[in-house]
């Protein structure tokens, strides 16, 4: 396996729920905000698995975002804050990170862009160590 290779990118390429869709989600039935967290993280894990075949971080990293929105209708925070936490959440899961607590993402950092014709994220994974 791949340990602490060096800066490594994944392309998320779809638009990803925000907090606002998840909020409304939870508020119709906890399930619904459920599975939708649930389906969120199968498309990164798929992704990850895909792009970051056999990279696995053993050290803190730090991550840097890059939300491609087809507009600017969403907020940023919303756009961020929940697609960051699926997107942790599911890297832990693939075994790309061991964990998203303090001792293993160092920081993070979020940049926003309009590109109607390919929204996406990109996630660059920086080892610190």
């Amino acid at each position: 396996m791949k340990k602490n290779q060096g800066p490594v990118k994944l392309i998320i390429p779809v638009i990803l729920p925000n907090l606002n869709d998840y909020i409304a989600a939870e508020r119709q039935h906890r399930q619904k905000a459920a599975q939708m967290k649930k389906q969120t993280e199968h498309i990164v894990m798929l992704m990850a698995k895909s792009q970051l075949r056999k990279v696995k971080f053993d050290c803190p990293v730090v991550m840097r975002y890059s939300w491609y929105e087809p507009n600017r209708r969403r907020d940023k925070d919303n756009v961020s804050s929940f697609g960051r936490k699926c997107i942790q959440d599911a890297l832990v899961r693939a075994g790309v990170l061991q964990n998203d607590g303090w001792g293993e993402i160092e920081a993070f950092s979020d940049c926003f862009f309009v590109d109607k014709e390919n929204p996406r994220v990109e996630v660059e994974i920086i080892p610190m160590g």
